[in-house]
């Protein structure tokens, strides 16, 4: 579903015609170099596309222009060769409203010591090149990640990777469309929010759909596109001996699957790239989606419960910056603690919508009573989770700005067994420790519903942040209260 290979990104290398016409070659081959090889890196996930060096005020502003109107560019990756003067690119950065990284690199790895002279210091002009471009987009006050070091450097390529991971997420939000179905759950704050400021700020819009409208999508399913599913349960997933054919549960199966369906061809039908729905509102339906949510989630729609719209519209982006990574991405709550002094630990789950990509070993397929919404009992995927670096990640609004808030944890594999839990759950530990964390989530304003990611790092998130010039608060192994604390009143100062 997610291909970023379908994505390009713009080599840009700005010069002058001080320098003469066999300089400006040398620039030239130099940066198709460089554009060729990070093209064929196995770290960078999108295209390279290698574009003429920029030595003019209109040269720079026609590329800027391109950029914009190019459909499957995400941004531009820009380096000074030379030495461009910046004054020659501020009618171009104005108008860029794609994202930009500056890879502050030259094209010699060493100084050449006993060959070195003023022709190779005339070509070679990185070092203050890239100081005078620096500083107009900092003059400019634009957003953009710099990145520094050799363009052969496999850390370079890293921090390339996470950036365009990013850039690539950021495209995907431009124009898309998150459904609701239903509203939010009754008197619920965090997950209300303002999606007229969402849609001019982020780019996707946020709208409403009666159940009935779903409905209709699973009325026209076919008892033949229902088999053919129930046999992809059968062998995908551990399927619970009730839900088998002849078993007591198996047409709640059946209706399980016709919900998938349903809801498949009513997202595809309108383009959407994310959903929410509510326990409350269900009108029509058997049962509350939840292994269709589960399994909608792992092919990389964005999901929010109870209405929630801000994590839906996140765990799409999520699933973006991560496509084709080991590790998943999943919705995920804050549920319970366990407050063992010795070993302090959060369980997130939910009712039934953890996905499966994150999973530890093969989910079971089973059917537990909910206890709320007055339905049937719904089926969902039942897994634990395995340990590593993890994190969480919450889109807040904050009535003034929007706020993103990450924290890192450790996730741990499950010190007892949970045989009476019917849910998808992972334990972690949150950094630095509990009660700093906690209390740190609390005074952010964090939501209880967050995006769990096994692959994404801290740094994802802050080149995403940042792309939109939202602001960014960080819980991690570093954190401390009385400095976080202060933070806070700070952000409120810039942001306000």
């Amino acid at each position: 579903m997610i291909d970023l290979k379908k994505l390009e990104v713009w080599f840009v290398t700005g010069s002058q015609h001080l320098y003469g016409d066999e300089i400006l070659r040398q620039v030239a081959e130099h940066s198709q170099t460089i554009a060729r090889a990070l093209d064929t890196s196995a770290e960078i996930p999108v295209r390279v596309l290698f574009k003429p060096v920029v030595k003019t005020p209109d040269e720079i502003y026609r590329l800027c222009q391109s950029a914009n109107n190019e459909e499957n560019c995400i941004g531009i990756v820009a380096w000074m060769h030379t030495f461009s003067p910046a004054k020659m690119w501020i009618r171009g950065l104005q108008s860029l409203q794609k994202p930009m990284c500056h890879l502050h690199t030259q094209f010699n790895c060493n100084i050449p010591w006993a060959e070195i002279d003023m022709d190779f210091m005339n070509l070679n002009q990185s070092a203050h090149g890239d100081r005078e471009f620096g500083f107009m987009v900092s003059r400019l006050r634009m957003n953009r990640k710099v990145v520094v070091g050799h363009w052969q450097d496999p850390q370079v390529h890293r921090r390339l990777n996470v950036w365009l991971r990013a850039a690539a997420a950021r495209f995907d939000w431009q124009g898309a469309r998150i459904a609701r179905f239903g509203d939010n759950m009754r008197q619920v704050a965090v997950t209300e929010g303002d999606k007229v400021e969402a849609e001019m700020k982020f780019g996707y819009s946020v709208n409403g759909y009666g159940v009935g409208d779903l409905v209709k999508y699973v009325n026209e399913v076919s008892d033949i596109q229902t088999d053919k599913l129930i046999a992809e349960y059968d062998e995908t997933y551990r399927l619970a001996a009730s839900l088998r054919k002849g078993g007591s549960a198996h047409d709640s199966l059946r209706e399980a699957a016709r919900i998938e369906i349903g809801m498949r061809a009513f997202l595809e039908s309108g383009g959407f790239k994310g959903f929410t729905d509510t326990f409350e509102d269900l009108h029509g339906l058997a049962q509350l989606p939840g292994i269709a949510s589960q399994r909608l989630m792992a092919e990389g729609y964005g999901f929010g419960a109870e209405g929630d719209w801000k994590t839906a519209a996140l765990v799409r982006a999520a699933k973006v910056m991560a496509a084709g990574l080991p590790g998943g991405n999943s919705f995920m709550e804050d549920y319970t603690y366990h407050f063992d002094p010795e070993n302090r630990l959060v369980l997130g789950a939910h009712m039934l919508e953890i996905c499966p990509s994150i999973a530890a070993g093969k989910p079971a397929c089973e059917i537990h009573p909910l206890g709320i919404g007055g339905k049937a009992d719904p089926v969902r995927l039942v897994f634990d989770v395995a340990g590593g670096p993890a994190l969480n990640a919450s889109l807040i609004d904050m009535g003034d700005r929007f706020r993103m808030l990450v924290n890192e944890v450790e996730a741990v594999a499950p010190v007892e067994k949970l045989p009476k839990l019917p849910v998808a759950r992972v334990l972690w530990k949150p950094l630095p420790d509990m009660n700093t964390a906690c209390a740190a989530w609390i005074y952010a304003g964090g939501a209880h519903h967050t995006v769990f990611s096994q692959n994404l790092t801290t740094e994802y998130f802050e080149d995403f942040a940042g792309m939109f010039g939202i602001e960014l608060t960080v819980i991690d192994s570093k954190t401390e209260l009385r400095q976080f604390k202060n933070e806070l009143r700070w952000s409120e100062a810039v942001y306000s």
